[in-house]
């Protein structure tokens, strides 16, 4: 296996390639996906990819060669200015992933890192992301610490 990954972002020609890895990601963390879900994924995703990304989604990507073998989603967030977040601008960490045959290498540890640099040059006032198992040491040692949740998170499904 090659270890001089290439790290950049991925543009509109990688779109594909991002929906496979999003559809692998969502097998890897919740165990199958059903047809329908992936059916569901294909049709969105194209144009949520085509609309947003470079713009409020940024994605930190590892190649080997042409071949995208980890990616991390900076999606970037705008909301009226509050105590927290005076320019109303933070950001959420989405879908790291790396393909299965490539872990161990830190290449997540090297996207997050570009992603919190990125954060930083467009002024975000925080990054967010919600931590699986595996990817908690990782984010811990970057210097992501636990929320002090002041409010229950709720939802609604519709």
């Amino acid at each position: 296996m090659n270890m001089d990954f290439i790290f950049n972002e991925a543009g509109k020609e990688d779109i594909k390639e991002l929906i496979e890895l999003r559809i692998a990601y969502m097998e890897d963390d919740f165990g199958q996906v059903t047809d329908v879900q992936k059916e569901g994924m294909e049709k969105q995703l194209p144009d949520y990819f085509s609309r947003k990304l470079g713009e409020e989604l940024v994605a930190f990507v590892a190649r080997d060669g042409k071949k995208i073998v980890s990616v991390a989603y900076l999606h970037i967030v705008e909301m009226p200015a509050s105590l927290l977040v005076l320019n109303g601008l933070y950001g959420e960490v989405l879908n790291v992933y790396t393909r299965p045959e490539y872990r161990g290498n830190g290449l997540c540890t090297k996207l997050i890192q570009r992603l919190l640099e990125h954060a930083k040059e467009k002024e975000l006032a925080r990054v967010d992301l919600s931590a699986t198992k595996d990817g908690y040491p990782i984010y811990k040692k970057l210097g992501f610490k636990e929320r002090e949740a002041r409010y229950t998170e709720m939802r609604y499904e519709i």
